[in-house]
């Protein structure tokens, strides 16, 4: 903790720093700059807050010791015992928070996300358990306040998708969902199961951040534009002209489509933000080993035995195999009640993170 401490006093100077020059007239009147200066002092606040707490604690229990050790009034030695009870227990509460929120952050935690979902291995039933996925991450989405917008899908004949793409947006999405990324494994009677056996089948989800400001020029003569009927609900005029777009990039073959949006432009505008988004993230992998790699890393292939969650509907169970948490509420969960799961899997990784900071710091 010594160490983490040294660390927070110099992190308290410069968000001294970074208020004096919030209240200087020539970055006020920079607004770029002084956005960027207030999102740094923002995001600082809170570790900066808990150290102040946590150093007037220190101090108010060593003062505590000087009475305990001079006075010689009973009822003031056992007020001020009293006392630092309260105060050690609150600095041990205080110097846990603390280490965390001096984690290293993830620098795309802040941002929204692009959700990828395909039934994988088991045919119908993986399409079916991709809807079902889909809207246990739209009703989470619902409750976090976030929006969820269709980007491109592909349905198969029993009501299911083969492939599904949504942007959703808000307040730290990825910083929550960033988990989800793998394959899930699903265990029940499928709807077209005449003997009433149980079958396992997989989706795989994939979360990637999205980069709002990309500082990459696309060559109009490298993306073809497509435009077509929206196939989904959206109002008679929406189904009725060709108001959907896919783009693809054709030195990559990244291709976006999207139908969200009520005109053709709105779509050809939110097409190409995203493109640029995994054009952005293509070059950023190197080349397109690396990239499928790293997607394949993320989700698997798929395959039955790899999983990072299984859903079993006959014992209304679910367990994350990560972390060995089982819980017996899939109804809830898959009516979108994911918080449980996900606070267990952001604790567990901010404890391995712990534990690493304590051997560097050792």
């Amino acid at each position: 903790m010594d160490k983490v401490m040294a660390q927070l006093e110099g992190l308290v100077a410069h968000y001294e720093e970074l208020q004096e020059m919030m209240a200087d007239p020539e970055v006020i009147n920079d607004t770029k700059r002084y956005m960027e200066i207030s999102k740094e002092e923002a995001d600082m606040r809170e570790v900066v807050q808990k150290y102040r707490k946590y150093k007037s604690d220190i101090k108010e229990i060593e003062d505590n010791k000087e009475i305990i050790s001079n006075e010689s009034d009973s009822d003031l030695v056992d007020m001020a015992k009293e006392e630092n009870s309260e105060l050690e227990k609150e600095v041990s509460e205080l110097e846990d928070e603390i280490k965390i929120l001096m984690l290293p952050k993830d620098p795309n935690d802040d941002k929204d996300i692009i959700m990828e979902i395909r039934g994988a291995a088991g045919g119908d039933e993986a399409s079916l358990f991709a809807g079902d996925l889909l809207r246990m991450y739209e009703k989470y989405a619902e409750t976090q306040g976030w929006k969820v917008s269709l980007i491109d899908s592909e349905s198969t004949e029993v009501g299911g998708y083969k492939r599904v793409a949504v942007m959703i947006t808000g307040d730290k999405v990825y910083s929550k969902l960033k988990y989800e990324n793998g394959a899930h494994r699903v265990q029940r009677v499928p709807v077209t199961e005449s003997q009433g056996r149980v079958h396992t089948s997989t989706a795989t989800v994939a979360v990637m951040p999205e980069y709002e400001q990309v500082d990459i020029d696309l060559d109009p003569k490298d993306i073809r534009v497509d435009v077509y009927r929206s196939s989904g609900a959206g109002g008679q005029h929406i189904n009725k002209t060709s108001s959907a777009v896919r783009m693809t990039h054709l030195p990559t073959g990244i291709v976006v489509a999207m139908q969200d949006q009520r005109s053709q432009q709105q779509n050809r505008e939110k097409a190409m933000q995203i493109l640029k988004s995994r054009v952005y993230d293509y070059y950023e992998s190197q080349n397109r080993d690396q990239y499928d790699a790293k997607r394949k890393d993320a989700v698997g292939t798929g395959d039955r035995s790899e999983r990072i969650r299984t859903y079993n509907y006959p014992q209304n169970r679910v367990t994350d195999h990560r972390i060995g948490l089982t819980l017996n509420k899939l109804d809830r969960v898959m009516n979108g009640e994911l918080d449980e799961i996900i606070n267990a899997l952001v604790l567990y990784y901010q404890t391995q993170q712990l534990e690493k900071m304590a051997e560097e710091n050792a």
